[in-house]
Parts: C-alpha cells; structure tokens; sequence
C-alpha cells in the first residue's frame, strides 16, 4: 500500500472536533425526540439519579461519528484510507445497526437474549467487512530471548475472537454505565488512547494509508464522546443509554480488532499487546472491583436462600459514594485510574519504559490516597 507524507494530525483533530460539535448541537434535538417518544429513564433501587431523565443519547453520538466519518471521506489526506480498506465503513454501519438496537431498548426495554443476538449480528458485519483478528500475541511459548508467540489465527478463529471480543466489550461499556458522565468519559479516555497507539504504528510503517482506520475510528469516538459529555456530566440533562453505551464498546473493540492488523508481529511484543488491548484493560480494571463485588453478593444471596439476580448498588461507583466522595469526584476518580491505565498502557511502547513506570506509579499512588481520603478523615472524627 502506497504511503504518504507525514501524519494527518491536523486532519485528525479536525475529525475528532467536527464530531464533538455535530454531537453536542445534534444532542439537544435528540433529547426532546426521546421525551416525545417516552424514552425515560425511570428511577430505581439500584439507580443513582432521582428523577425520570430522557435517554437514547447514544443516537446522538452516532450522529456525530457518521458526520466526522463523512468529512474525512472528503479530506484529501484521509480520503485514500478508503480506497485501501472497508474497516471505517464496517465498523460505521455495525455501530449504526447496534445504536438503533440500543435506542430500542431504550424506549421498550428489549430482553437479553435480543439484544445479545443483536450484539453477536453487529459483530458479524464487522467480520464481513474485513475487521477481525487475523493473529494475537499470548504470553507463553516463544524461544530464546522472545517472551510469548504471536499466534496466526484462520478466518474462523479469527471471526470467533472478534464477535467474543466485540460482545465482551459491548456488555462492559453498558456495565460502567452507572453514573453520570461516567460511560462517556471513559470512552473518551479509552478512544483517545487507542488513537494514540494507532498514530505510533502509523508512524512506525512509513504512513502506510493502510494504517489510516484504526486512528480514525478512534478519533470520531472520542470526539463524539467528549461532545456528548456536557449534556451527561452530573447533573445529566440525557443519558446516553444503551444506543450509546453498546456503540461505544463496538467502535472501541473495531478500532482495536483493525488497529491489529497493522501491527509489525515481527517486532511485536508483550509491550504492544497491552496498549493494543488498552481499551480492554480500562474498562476491566473500572470492572474489576464490581465484579469481584457482584460474585460475593451473589453467594451471599445463595447461602441466606434469596435469588443470585436481586439488584445491588455494588459497582465501583456505588462504593466510591459509600465512601463519601460526590458524584462527580467519584467520576473524576474513575477518569483518573482510567486514564493512567489506557495511557499508561500506550505509553511503554512510545517512550522509556523505565520513566513511564516511574510516572505511572506515582500516579497510582496519588490516585490512592486521593480515592481514600474521605474514608480517613471518617475515621479521624469517629476517632
């Protein structure tokens, strides 16, 4: 594939800005159709907010995304990515088909089983279109100084780890989506570091215009997200609902799945793997302590004789307001511990390791101590 002069970093901006503006106008149009339609959020015992609020926000991301998608067709430093690739058209319509999934849902509450059909049908036309692992580094094998082995997957073992991946990370985005501001926010984190890591291997193969979509698909998702996030940070005006929160974890697994195959394996290493899955690591370590939560909770519930499936306030968030930290300092928090793993993750394979670990870590410990502040001044006047 022919390469090209330099990184587009000024086209990408200008794609990522275009979507944050066409989804902050389009949102506001999108919440009073939602409130037309009755497509509100009703309180429940597990819900933070209090009162009824639209959702189907995630249609107004979409929006955004198919516009900022548009223009870069148009720009002609962007525009031959195109012509080398369908990866950028598939994961735009798989993430138009899923938001109209998720919007109705959002108005009449579909069951499981439909929407994970729907999730595993979104994948597959990511799978049609080209998008999907064609090998995946593990962390075993190997021989001599090589740590690991970058496994060659066929097509079908290919297509199996993309619909699992596709669907893991769908379900995960719609998990988080518990506070305001919340999903958004760490799409945003999660997209612009998948975008970074896609520049660095854009950069590593000489500009190859083959390499262009996985940048911009990340791009588009983290302009449309930071557009969406003034109407949804606390006190929410709209929530994205699961037309956005599914979208989200489609293009964030889409721009993952394409930015693999562009990776140079003959130079790949454990490294690159972690900041390939960042977006999967991000949203694992937000899961990891609710899991983790939500696993005991339902022994707990088995051994008293109540149902496994009763609803609990068991997310990281929820323990972050038990705590005592606010809604939005709970959020921030998240952005905080998020943003050091996706941009951590990226980082090692861009600059010194030893300093990126060194400025990592210390912000892990601030991080910390931050989280736990208000749980010791608790204690201090308890005491």
């Amino acid at each position: 594939m022919p390469p090209t002069q330099g990184l587009p970093i000024r086209e990408y901006l200008l794609v990522a800005l275009t979507a944050a503006a066409v989804t902050f106008l389009l949102t506001g149009v999108v919440r009073r159709v939602a409130i037309r339609i009755g497509a509100i959020a009703n309180p429940r015992a597990r819900d933070v907010h209090v009162t009824p609020i639209p959702r189907m926000g995630g249609i107004g991301i979409f929006l955004g995304v198919a516009a900022a998608m548009g223009l870069a067709h148009q720009l002609p430093a962007l525009s031959r990515g195109f012509d080398f690739s369908f990866d950028s058209l598939g994961v735009l319509l798989a993430a138009g088909v899923i938001s109209l999934i998720g919007a109705l849902d959002d108005r009449f509450e579909l069951d499981a089983w439909t929407k994970l059909a729907g999730q595993v049908m979104c994948a597959g036309i990511l799978v049609i279109f080209g998008v999907q692992w064609v090998s995946f580094w593990v962390p075993w094998g190997g021989g001599g100084e090589s740590f690991g082995q970058v496994l060659v997957l066929d097509k079908n073992q290919g297509a199996l780890l993309t619909v699992v991946l596709v669907v893991v990370m769908v379900n995960a985005m719609n998990f988080v989506d518990g506070l305001d501001g919340l999903a958004g926010g760490l799409g945003f984190i999660a997209a612009a570091a998948t975008c970074s890591f896609s520049l660095g291997l854009l950069d590593s193969s000489g500009g190859d215009v083959g390499a262009y979509p996985p940048a911009l698909i990340a791009a588009t998702l983290a302009g449309a997200c930071l557009g969406f996030l003034p109407y949804n940070f606390q006190p929410a005006k709209i929530f994205m609902g699961d037309s956005g929160s599914m979208m989200i974890g489609l293009m964030l697994a889409g721009a993952t799945t394409s930015a693999s195959g562009r990776v140079p394996y003959p130079q790949f290493s454990g490294k690159d793997a972690l900041a390939l899955l960042s977006p999967l690591v991000v949203v694992a370590a937000v899961l990891f302590v609710p899991l983790l939560d939500l696993i005991m909770a339902v022994v707990r519930r088995t051994r008293r004789g109540e149902s496994p499936f009763a609803a609990d306030k068991m997310h990281l968030h929820h323990r972050l307001l038990e705590i005592g930290h606010s809604q939005r300092r709970a959020v921030l928090l998240i952005y905080l511990w998020a943003g050091l793993l996706a941009f951590g993750a990226v980082s090692v394979t861009l600059f010194d390791s030893a300093a990126v670990f060194w400025i990592v870590g210390f912000g892990f410990l601030l991080a910390t101590l931050v989280s736990i502040v208000p749980r010791l001044r608790s204690r201090n006047r308890t005491a």
